[in-house]
Parts: structure tokens; C-alpha cells; sequence
């Protein structure tokens, strides 16, 4: 042995041998958790390609759900045009009598137009030429199933759009189901006349 390794002594060669081994039994451990490393990975790729297929699934899901809405909201608004002309065909039946007994205004019938303003149509739900105190009087009336502030502010906008092409007085009505606070003390600002689809 010591004519093999020369300048060795015994005890250092077992010292290194000794050294050798407990690093080739690090190595092995970590070979080990190199082995449990590159499972994990894997499972972790297998959770991932599950997550991007229930993503996929999801993604699908809201794309149903996307056009389910716009469904949806097709049917909504094609029930709320229903009731909105519901609603007039009320208005014209009520305003009138309304009008009569209540203002003193004489009117034949309410009709939906088109009146240009600056060579812009703009649509007015109720039109009608009366008689107020024999002076005569063009009814503008919007119908909207709820009144709430901001449908006033429209109206009177639009009513301000069309006023250049109207002779005399105006009275500006708004009919509807209902009608918020909010509503009446901005048309009382506007001149604006509010009727409930239950008042006489």
C-alpha cells in the first residue's frame, strides 16, 4: 500500500477515502431530490395543462355568457320599444282629456313627428296643434315609463333644439308610469308639465 501511494500515510489515505464517500453520499441524496424535483415539475406541467384547459373551458363559458347577454339584452329592448309604444298609444288617449280639464287646452289628437331642426330630424313621441284660451298652442310630449331627472334634461334639450321651427306658444308635456322628485322640481324649472299614466 504505501509503495502504491507514495507519501501517503494510511491514515490520511482513509482519511480520504472516508471524504470521498461522504461526498459520493451527498451526490446520491442529491440525485435523490433531483429525482423528487423533476417529479413535481412534472406534476406541475400536468396541473398546468389542466388549469389551461379549464381556462379554455372558462373562456368558452364567458363567450356563451357574452352572447347570452347581448340575447338578452336584444329582448329587453325589444320589450321595452313594446311598452314604450304601449304607453303612447295611452298617452294619446289620456292627454287630451288631461289637457282639457286641467289646463284648459283643446287638442284633437296627439301623433308621433319628425320636426327638422337646422336640417337634423329630431322625433317627438307626441305632437299636436290645440287651442289655449283661443290662442293657439303646438303640444311637444315624451313618453318614458319612469321620469327621473335626467330624461327631463333630455326632453328639454330636445324641445330647445326644435323651438326655432315651432310658431307661438309651446307646452311642453312628459307622460309616464312613474315619476321620481327629482324629476318634478327640474320640469317645474323647465316649464315642463308632468302626467302620471294614473292621473285624469
Amino acid at each position: 500500500m504505501a509503495t502504491e501511494f507514495r507519501g501517503i500515510t494510511p491514515e490520511l489515505y482513509h482519511a480520504i477515502i472516508a471524504i470521498v464517500d461522504q461526498r459520493m453520499a451527498e451526490i446520491k441524496v442529491t440525485r435523490a431530490d433531483f429525482d423528487d424535483l423533476k417529479d413535481v415539475v412534472k406534476e406541475l406541467a400536468e396541473a398546468q395543462k389542466r388549469t389551461e384547459y379549464k381556462l379554455e373551458e372558462l373562456a368558452e363559458a364567458q363567450k356563451r355568457t357574452e352572447a347570452e347577454l347581448q340575447q338578452l339584452a336584444r329582448q329587453v329592448g325589444s320589450l321595452s320599444a313594446t311598452m314604450g309604444f304601449g304607453l303612447e298609444d295611452i298617452a294619446r288617449v289620456v292627454l287630451p282629456g288631461y289637457l282639457e280639464r286641467n289646463l284648459g287646452v283643446k287638442i284633437d289628437k296627439l301623433t308621433r313627428k319628425y320636426i327638422d331642426a337646422g336640417g337634423e330630424p329630431v322625433e317627438i313621441d307626441l305632437f299636436g296643434s290645440g287651442t289655449k284660451a283661443g290662442r293657439p298652442v303646438t303640444v311637444l310630449g315624451e313618453v318614458k315609463a319612469r321620469i327621473y331627472s335626467r330624461e327631463v334634461k333630455t326632453f328639454a334639450r330636445k324641445v330647445a333644439r326644435v323651438r326655432a321651427s315651432l310658431q307661438g306658444e309651446i307646452l311642453k308635456v312628459m307622460f309616464g308610469y312613474l315619476i321620481h322628485p327629482s324629476a318634478s322640481e327640474l320640469a317645474t324649472r323647465e316649464g315642463i308639465i308632468l302626467v302620471a299614466s294614473y292621473e285624469r
